[in-house]
């Protein structure tokens, strides 16, 4: 199926499920907003890449007091079942007696099943200013405390361990070198082995093998694997989390890299203002822990457009082929221990911007 029937699937999904859910949610006094951006451009190519998580809607509205809400609505079994499991990681996150510090949720106003669909409501936290449109030195400062926040919930008990794997789930050294090597084999197969990425996740998959005493030794933190600023909220100098399923137990350094790895390509200078401040103000093992995160990261995003390539055509392929080759370039320099010129970062942005969808563009304006 290429990206224009997978398209069409998602609107008609979308038609269908709204057509039901209007109503629904009418009835208990909630007011979905026209325009509905998180189910434009690119959203269906997610859904399609990761369809083992279910699909589900992420929808703006309005309560009944006309504050703004995000409304999040499935009647699949995965997607149910995801919804169930963030509410479950949200409110057991309120409860770890380990954690040094107090955890920031958007509140939830309401829990539904009706009619087959499982939905939960949360207040909308505004915020005054998105997070890259902040100073350098701002960004700097919330980043390193939202970091030092989740590196204080460290489970460093076998009691901790039991209590946090039944919700979260711990990811271990071990974990990570064998996914990464599924991650290799699989972008292999696809690519082929002569391919230059395919070279450099090689390289990379020996590298983590051979520091697995180092990548033990910073697991058994809480970390949000999906740690970038649409999935955070600032408002009144508190940092609120979002999609708390993508919260785990595992290498602390694991969200650095995500946030690290995401701002080589939207705020380079942030990049290398964390990097320094792990290499000159933590151990030397912390500052090889977090390269081996990157690098770990970096073969998880190179797969999913690799995967993304059987689901796209036209413009949309070519992007994903740019995205792939993109990401391996960045690879190739984490290897290196250098940065990323901004000539390939400029030359990037530029073809990515004309390869995107105005739907997409409009999206990740709201994203950001």
């Amino acid at each position: 199926m290429n990206s224009t029937n997978h398209k069409t699937e998602w609107e008609n999904y979308c038609a269908q499920e709204l057509e039901v859910l209007n109503p629904l949610l009418a009835a208990h006094g909630y007011i979905l907003d026209a325009e509905q951006k998180h189910l434009q451009g690119e959203r269906y190519l997610m859904q399609a890449v990761t369809t083992s998580s279910g699909r589900k809607l992420i929808l703006t509205g309005v309560a009944p007091d006309m504050s703004k809400v995000i409304i999040k609505a499935t009647r699949e079994s995965g997607g149910k079942h995801e919804i169930k499991h963030e509410r479950l990681c949200r409110d057991f996150l309120q409860r770890i007696d380990f954690a040094g510090e107090v955890f920031h949720s958007p509140q939830e106003v309401a829990f539904i099943n009706e009619r087959g669909f499982t939905i939960t409501i949360q207040r909308f936290i505004d915020q005054p200013c998105s997070f890259l449109d902040r100073s350098i030195e701002e960004q700097f400062s919330l980043a390193l405390r939202a970091f030092k926040g989740q590196e204080s919930a460290h489970a460093t008990t076998s009691r901790h361990q039991k209590s946090v794997t039944r919700i979260y789930g711990i990811r271990t050294a071990d974990s990570y070198i064998q996914t990464f090597t599924n991650f290799n084999k699989n972008i292999s197969s696809s690519l082929g082995d002569s391919n230059d990425i395919c070279v450099a996740l090689t390289q990379s998959q020996t590298i983590l093998k051979e520091n697995i005493v180092t990548i033990d030794q910073y697991c058994n933190f809480l970390t949000h694997t999906d740690f970038v600023p649409h999935n955070i909220r600032i408002n009144d100098d508190t940092i609120y989390l979002l999609d708390h399923s993508s919260l785990t137990f595992g290498n602390k350094y694991e969200g650095w890299a995500r946030f690290i790895n995401f701002m080589t390509l939207y705020n380079p200078p942030l990049q290398r203002a964390l990097e320094t401040y792990v290499r000159d103000n933590r151990a030397p093992e912390e500052f090889k822990s977090l390269r081996l995160m990157r690098i770990y990261r970096l073969g998880e995003i190179i797969w999913y457009y690799t995967r993304s390539l059987k689901k796209s055509n036209g413009p949309l392929f070519e992007l994903n082929t740019t995205r792939i080759q993109f990401w391996g370039t960045v690879l190739s320099c984490v290897l290196e221990e250098k940065d990323v010129p901004q000539s390939i970062i400029s030359a990037y942005t530029k073809k990515r911007d004309s390869l995107r969808s105005n739907e997409e563009i409009s999206r990740q304006k709201g994203l950001h």
